[in-house]
This record gives C-alpha cells, structure tokens and sequence, in this order.
C-alpha cells in the first residue's frame, strides 16, 4: 500500500535526508520519496502504520518534523489496524519458540528422568541454529536492521554480519554438546550485549524493527525481543551455575 503524507519543519535537503533515514529504518517501509518543495512524503509500506508511529519515527530526527495524512485513504481507525498488525506479526516468533520448545521436551520423553541441562542444551541449539538461519537467507538486510539498535552493529558495521555466523556456530556449540563452560560463557556475553542495545532501544520508546528473524519475518523492536534475549542469558547463567555446582 502507497499514502502521502505532508511533513511540515524540513528547510533544506539535510533535513529531507534525515526524515527519509528515519522513516526506512521502519521494517514495514519498503519505500519513502520525500520532497522538499511540497513539502511530502509518499510512504510504501507492506503493512499499515498509523500516523502515530511514524510521527515517533521522524522525531527522531528532530522534533520541528511534523507529519499528517495527506490522502482521503488514510482516514480509517488506525489504531485498530495498528494493533491487529502488530498481534499478527507476533505469531511467527511464538509458533517457532513452540515448535523449539516441543520437539526439546520430546528428546526427554525417552529418557529414564528429566534433564534439565540437557533440555536447555537442546533448546539453546534450536534457537541458535533457527535464528541464525533467517538472518543469514538476507545477510545485508540483517545487518543494516541489526545496526540500528545493537551498540556494538552500530560502532563497527562489519559486526552485523558476523552475527548471524556467532549464532550458528553457538548452535552447533550446544548441539554438539562442545565445551559447555566455553559455549555458555560466550552466550552470556553475546546475548548480554544484544540485551543493552534492546532495553536502551525500548527506553528511548523509538520505534526499530526487529532483526532478531532477519528480514524475512518482520517484527517490530518490543519487550518480546528483550525477553527472547534474557532467556538465553538466563539459561546461559543457570548452565554454568550447574557446570560449576558439578
């Protein structure tokens, strides 16, 4: 879907460049013409965003950026389409985090007892090597998504491609059961870091597209992100409280 909108507060091309910057880094974007002299915006988008978030967007940018529906077509009840869209767009990450889950606790099934570390060792191998998966079917995309919110993807752009690959390699990690002091420290570390770039993401209330499922699977940046991280950090810290206790 395609609506125009009118931008009020841009002078001059730096301020067009820094709203159309701010408007893309919304996933559901898949385009924005912004023209100075109208001065609008034609926005495409692959799923409805109301005026509310994308006024949010480009208030990054800077406070003076005012935007309005331009088109007759945008007068409906955006927020209802809001939260519909954002209640469908959640149900990927939970049908994979079920899937993961199930097919972790069937491998116990055919123990003679429950294993909690190895239960986690499986989950963990799961998440790893499905997440990794998506990010690496759009490598680039991942990247640059990644880049808007992580503190380290932000500093050092080389880091966002990497990352997908430190998954994979955690997943095969805890598969393979290698190591499991090494593999769980190195968890703790790589998901603690992902952690701050989330909460600090969340507190200044922005809104980011989530690049935890790549490209291919569009989530918005929320608290469900931030709790798929301090999972993994949570599970990494009682394996090696166990490791240690052992």
């Amino acid at each position: 879907m395609t609506h125009t909108y009118n931008i009020t507060g841009m002078t001059c091309n730096s301020c067009v460049a820094k709203v159309k910057s701010e408007l893309l880094k919304l996933g559901e974007i898949t385009s924005a013409d912004v023209q100075l002299q109208a001065p609008q915006a034609t926005i495409s988008m692959s799923k409805h965003i109301s005026t509310e978030t994308l006024q949010k967007a480009i208030s990054h940018a800077g406070t003076k950026y005012i935007i309005s529906a331009a088109d007759t077509g945008m007068h409906h009840d955006s927020a209802a389409v809001a939260d519909e869209t954002t209640t469908n767009s959640y149900f990927p990450i939970f049908l994979i985090f079920g899937y993961i889950t199930g097919i972790s606790l069937i491998i116990q099934i055919f123990n003679d007892h429950f294993y909690l570390g190895q239960w986690m060792s499986h989950f963990m191998a799961g998440f790893f090597l499905v997440f990794s998966f998506f990010k690496i079917m759009n490598l680039k995309g991942f990247a640059e998504g990644y880049g808007t919110y992580d503190v380290i993807a932000k500093k050092i752009a080389a880091y966002g491609f990497v990352y997908p690959f430190i998954e994979l390699g955690l997943g095969i990690a805890y598969l393979t059961e290698f190591n499991p002091l090494i593999t769980n420290s190195l968890t703790l570390v790589v998901m603690g870091i992902s952690t701050i770039g989330v909460i600090q993401s969340l507190m200044k209330k922005t809104p980011f597209q989530c690049a935890c499922l790549g490209t291919v699977i569009k989530l918005p940046l929320s608290k469900v992100t931030l709790f798929e991280d301090l999972l993994m950090v949570g599970m990494s810290v009682v394996m090696l409280i166990m490791l240690i206790a052992n």
